[in-house]
């Protein structure tokens, strides 16, 4: 049988996934843990936790994998993990999504940049970042993102087989989605095939952050402001959806577009910037200026409702939203 890399004071081997709901983190970490327990015949457990359950929202999955002889009696979150899978790499804007990690944990990550330059934005002091594009590769074979990112895990746990995880691929699939099933055995291999790994070495009398709890909120009965302010209420003005993007954002190409407003009328989270001005014949009339990509989460549903392909379906690039954002007028706004 395999053995764990390596197990805490307790003996398991800890991982988990940070995402947003919508991305299958919460079917990878089951999928993973199957894996393990029926593939590779250790014990295990997986359980996930989150808020509302919608997309966009944060989302957690555990996993640990212990020995055939440790009894698992543990079911509190995950604090210190051997591996972080981050299926979002935006969400260290306002998740801790390496909170707890060893001096040689490995952080998976979600994206295309270099694992340098995502050192620098998860401002991680010491351990391995493992660097997949998942979204580009679930894109080009037309599946999942879970898909990519369960074999980008796979190939960081060499103590489960992959050939396993394909049987169990096939088999969940090729019932009711039979047409899926090789895209997403492609995604998954791509995924195991395609990651890049870089290590960095913990800063000489440099020691590793604490873990912080991820359900303790910000204020509280000592930290709240005198008379007990809201300073970052959540209303609708100051909210900022652009980490619930999975991938896509809409395009506006201001010369196709006839101001018709069933854009407008499609968005849920009043992301269109109007502005009224005179038409050809000097009659008033709202012109569409842009979008506000702060509000926007990338449901594509003004994409669907444009006659003119005005608004179009693209790839999201890294700085795109923020130099192409049309700020909102009204005071309040960032």
């Amino acid at each position: 049988m395999p053995v764990l890399p390596k197990t805490n004071e307790f003996g398991f081997f800890e991982i988990r996934l940070e995402s947003i709901g919508g991305l299958g983190a919460n079917l990878a970490g089951k999928m993973l843990a199957e894996a393990g327990v029926v593939g590779s015949g250790f014990n295990g457990v997986s359980f996930s936790s989150y808020g509302s359950e919608k997309k966009g929202s944060p989302v957690k999955a555990h996993i640990r994998f212990c020995a055939p002889d440790v009894h698992i009696r543990d079911t509190t979150p995950v604090e210190r993990p051997h591996i972080v899978g981050i299926f979002h790499e935006n969400l260290y804007k306002t998740v801790n999504v390496i909170s707890g990690i060893y001096e040689d944990s490995i952080v998976l990550v979600n994206s295309a940049k270099t694992p340098e330059q995502l050192k620098e934005k998860l401002k991680l002091l010491g351990g391995t970042i493992a660097v997949v594009d998942a979204t580009g590769i679930a894109l080009e074979e037309n599946n999942r993102v879970n898909m990519a990112m369960l074999g980008g895990l796979f190939r960081l746990c060499d103590f489960l087989d992959p050939e396993f995880m394909k049987g169990v691929i096939r088999k969940s699939l090729e019932k009711k989605y039979p047409h899926a099933v090789e895209p997403a055995i492609r995604t998954f291999e791509r995924g195991y095939n395609e990651v890049k790994f870089q290590t960095f070495k913990l800063p000489e009398g440099a020691e590793m952050p604490k873990p912080t709890r991820w359900d303790i909120p910000v204020l509280g009965y000592e930290t709240q402001p005198i008379g007990g302010t809201i300073t970052n209420p959540g209303n609708s003005i100051l909210k900022d959806l652009s980490i619930s993007r999975q991938g896509m954002m809409p395009h506006f190409h201001e010369e196709k577009c006839i101001h018709c407003a069933a854009c407008d009328t499609a968005c849920p989270d009043f992301c269109f910037v109007w502005e009224e001005r005179p038409d050809k014949k000097g009659r008033p009339q709202m012109f569409l200026l842009g979008i506000d990509y702060q509000y926007c989460k990338g449901c594509l549903k003004c994409v669907v409702a444009c006659p003119t392909e005005a608004l179009t379906a693209e790839r999201e690039t890294d700085g795109y939203g923020e130099a192409h954002r049309v700020p909102h007028r009204f005071a309040l706004a960032n």
